[in-house]
């Protein structure tokens, strides 16, 4: 795995929040990577590797380089009552990983008024103010404009489809008698890099394309006899990584 830092000089203040320089790292693509074994290796996910490099697909050739994160800054956050390194993570979009990398943590406990060190791209911190953990006021476009009802925006990362928030856990084809072969004929021994998830038909139908929080855009592609209302296994090439993820809750989308 080839990896170049590249170092950034100028440090800049943010009014009340200390902003230092943070270095951008790139990737040079070696004969068998894909984005989703180099995302996995980096702490990242697909979308954000599209993203930093404007990818239209999945497709990389070797030698290629990879930007892995955007020249930004780091921020201080200090953890507040009920947070958790889950909450924190989508609230800026990285890794519970990458937190705990940034932060020296051996496990996920956190304590109110802890200060993690968060590195946010200058996507985030934009003309020199931080960006607000969350926002709920919405600008007035007149105030003589009769009121009306607000109507969901799309973004590129939250597609449009019904929402839903469903127990997840995770799965693999390498396992002993295991043929690797959904419900749907998807080869998952041939085809790794494959996002699929087991879904209960009744609820989502298969073949239906499904946005997960964290993992992307999978096709509902196989079942599973524990897999019953809002249930969903997740399929990830590595065992390790399927019994690392445990069961957890998470949002969904169902696009079609």
């Amino acid at each position: 795995m080839k990896k170049s830092l590249i170092a950034m000089a100028a440090a800049i203040t943010v009014t009340g929040i200390g902003v230092n320089s943070v270095s951008a790292a790139t990737y040079e693509v070696q004969e068998g990577d894909s984005l989703w074994s180099i995302s996995h290796n980096e702490g990242t996910t697909v979308d954000h590797l599209k993203e930093l490099n404007n990818l239209s697909s999945d497709i990389i050739l070797p030698n290629q380089t990879l930007a892995l994160d955007a020249q930004g800054a780091e921020e201080i956050y200090k953890v507040e009552a009920g947070d958790s390194l889950w909450d924190i993570s989508r609230t800026y979009n990285v890794t519970i990983k990458q937190l705990k990398e940034w932060n020296e943590l051996d496990g996920d406990t956190i304590h109110p008024g802890q200060e993690l060190h968060i590195q946010v791209n200058n996507k985030v911190v934009e003309n020199n103010q931080p960006q607000q953990k969350e926002s709920k006021a919405v600008p007035a476009q007149s105030q003589k404009v009769e009121q009306t009802k607000a109507e969901p925006v799309q973004t590129d990362n939250e597609p449009a489809g019904k929402e839903m928030t469903v127990t997840a856990t995770a799965y693999t084809a390498s396992c002993n008698g295991c043929s690797g072969v959904t419900a749907t004929g998807i080869d998952l021994k041939k085809k790794p890099d494959q996002k699929v998830i087991a879904v209960d038909p009744k609820v989502i139908p298969l073949g239906s394309k499904v946005h997960v929080e964290g993992y992307g855009t999978a096709v509902a592609g196989d079942t599973g006899g524990a897999i019953k209302g809002n249930k969903i296994d997740i399929f990830m090439p590595a065992k390790a990584d399927a019994t690392k993820f445990g069961v957890r809750s998470v949002k969904i989308k169902v696009l079609d």
